[in-house]
């Protein structure tokens, strides 16, 4: 699943007409960055939720065909937080375990080990595997904290930053009432008290591409080290 549904306040004046994750970094929507890496991973089947001018990220990325997947939408009346999109798209998603990405933030992580988390959780063990990165200078007190044993705590020393991207169980949000916004961090410091997260410390590029000084730096980046595309993606113009 990839999380679309966010207004992107601090972006502003971009986000106005535009979807925070279409907009472009290194010749290529945020989006397609993660449906690209996704895809080399071996997901073909997407779930994306939105709700700020959700049509014309159902304009630009159709059913998905365009990018070898199918993408499947959760439209939400209003943005129901993390945990609350997550627990609205759970008939598209299953009762196996799935990977969760944020759509607002670049990381050029292997999604093939999130794969291989997601199978290893079950709801009797494990309900969630968190990518954990760096404390970025804008987050420096980090999220949480990942002991020798590869668990995830909510208190503790050093800490690092969850990422956005992660695998989840099923049975995580089956508590939520569908419909009804609800934050993600206190299902996970729930679950962290009782044993029932691991994580990873990926060690690579990551970047919430939370302001438009970060966007153009991202794309600066890409631009300049060859990794953006020699050609536009094949994203349908939004009208």
């Amino acid at each position: 699943m990839i999380l679309a549904a966010g207004r992107g306040e601090r972006m502003r004046p971009l986000t106005d007409h535009t979807p925070k994750p279409l907009l472009e970094a290194g010749g290529k929507p945020l989006i397609v960055w993660h449906i690209e890496r996704l895809r080399a991973a071996g997901f073909r089947d997407l779930v994306i939720n939105h709700a700020h001018l959700g049509h014309r990220l159902e304009e630009a990325l159709g059913d998905g065909a365009a990018f070898g997947v199918r993408i499947a939408w959760s439209p939400e009346a209003s943005a129901l937080e993390t945990a609350g999109g997550i627990r609205h798209a759970l008939p598209l998603l299953g009762d196996q375990p799935f990977v969760v990405v944020n759509g607002d933030v670049f990381c050029d992580a292997d999604f093939t080990s999130l794969r291989a988390a997601a199978e290893g959780l079950h709801a009797d063990g494990p309900l969630a595997h968190l990518l954990l990165v760096d404390n970025p200078e804008h987050h420096p007190k980090g999220d949480f904290h990942l002991d020798a044993a590869g668990l995830l705590h909510a208190e503790g020393a050093p800490r690092l930053t969850f990422s956005g991207l992660g695998a989840y169980h099923p049975a995580l949000f089956a508590a939520l009432a569908d419909d009804t916004p609800a934050k993600l961090a206190p299902l996970l410091r729930a679950a962290m008290n009782a044993g029932q997260v691991t994580g990873r410390h990926h060690a690579g590029r990551w970047i919430d591409v939370g302001t438009p000084r970060r966007l153009a730096e991202l794309d600066r980046e890409l631009e300049g080290t060859g990794n953006a595309p020699p050609t536009r993606p094949r994203v349908r113009p939004v009208t």
